[in-house]
């Protein structure tokens, strides 16, 4: 264990084997440093917060700072994570609100620049929260999503496994999982193929989804239809995690980036006049 001269730490922190704590760094009471974590200059790790072995804190991260709420209760809750998370500069994670409650995150995440994860977040195993992600309050965001700088995503909001948000996204419906929003228009624009052969998936696990895609956005067939053919047709294979997850939806899904089916293209000849074939119709990619 290594603690700078100039770092602050209650003695009623737990600190693991093989910490380095760097300078200005400052633990607060009661907070748990497990195994083999590195704190860089200025971080800060407050009461009520529990870290696994293995994370890495960049200059000026502060985890487990106060809910951003206009009515703090009393007692408040705790930031619990687990292993092998990295925490670059100047990222914000606040813990719980209530007692007994918890902000939560997982495994092997990378946490970019000033990435500010709310209170009452779900965080999974394997994230990547680009630069200047803005996650609310009671956020979930599931294994080996990937969210891009700038993106914000509104409280209570979930984002599915393996789906990839786009930079400056709005999220303010449910994201999916396994598929790609859009960061200019915040809609839907097909699967996450990438992320889909980077985690090993084969042929047929895509062309699963791609049915149940087809099936979600592109039947016309009334939801409470839709989710009973997700139901009882995709029960196998990553397709299979679609149904539970539209029906525990409380919030809405983003909608689907399309252009219309059709659109009127208005000829013009060279005298400037509408040609006889005004109305000409071209479907649309």
């Amino acid at each position: 264990m290594s603690i700078h001269p100039t770092a602050i730490v209650d003695s009623t922190a737990r600190i693991g084997s093989g910490v380095h704590i760097g300078p200005f760094c400052i633990v607060e009471k009661n907070a748990v440093l497990g195994d083999d974590c590195h704190l860089a200059s200025r971080a800060i790790v407050k009461e009520q917060t529990e870290l696994g072995p293995g994370n890495t804190l960049h200059e000026d991260a502060v985890l487990g700072g106060l809910p951003q709420h206009s009515h703090l209760p009393e007692k408040m809750g705790k930031l619990k994570i687990g292993e092998g998370n990295t925490f670059r500069e100047n990222t914000t994670v606040h813990r719980g609100l209530n007692d007994e409650q918890a902000t939560q995150i997982g495994d092997h995440n990378l946490v970019m620049v000033g990435v500010h994860i709310g209170h009452d977040c779900l965080i999974g195993n394997h994230t990547v929260l680009i630069n200047n992600v803005m996650l609310a309050g009671h956020v979930t965001v599931e294994d080996r999503a990937y969210v891009a700088g700038g993106a914000a995503v509104q409280q209570f909001r979930r984002v599915g496994r393996l789906a990839a948000v786009g930079g400056y996204s709005r999220a303010v419906k449910d994201v999916p999982p396994f598929v790609m929003l859009d960061g200019n228009t915040s809609g839907v624009v097909g699967l996450n193929r990438v992320g889909l052969q980077r985690a090993g998936y084969q042929a047929e696990d895509i062309a699963g989804l791609k049915n149940a895609y087809r099936l979600i956005y592109r039947s016309g067939l009334a939801w409470n239809e839709i989710l009973s053919r997700l139901k009882s047709d995709f029960t196998s294979g990553p397709a299979a995690e679609f149904y539970p997850f539209f029906a525990d939806g409380k919030y809405g899904f983003m909608p689907e980036r399309r252009s219309p089916n059709s659109a009127t293209l208005r000829l013009y000849r060279a005298d400037g006049r509408v040609s006889d074939e005004d109305g000409v119709q071209a479907k649309a990619g």
